[in-house]
């Protein structure tokens, strides 16, 4: 899954054409299946899960190596 940082989104669109699985919404066109990521991917970022706080942009971060834990676990071996 990947995760975009809220506080350094600047709402300019351009993630939602590339998304393979059309996953990205702005937050008042989310589904309401879908509402619950929101929160899910706000949580990456915090201490808890990643420690990444406001990295400032993918570039500077790379691959993580953990997941928020709701999303890991739903992966199958």
């Amino acid at each position: 899954m990947l995760y975009i940082q809220p506080d350094e989104c600047i709402d300019c669109a351009a993630c939602e054409p590339v998304c393979p699985v059309t996953a990205i919404f702005t937050e008042d066109d989310i589904p309401g299946e879908w509402k619950p990521f929101t929160a899910i991917n706000a949580e990456f970022f915090n201490e808890s899960v990643t420690g990444l706080g406001e990295p400032g942009g993918a570039a500077q971060v790379d691959v993580a190596t953990v997941d928020h834990p709701t999303v890991a676990g739903w992966q199958t071996v």
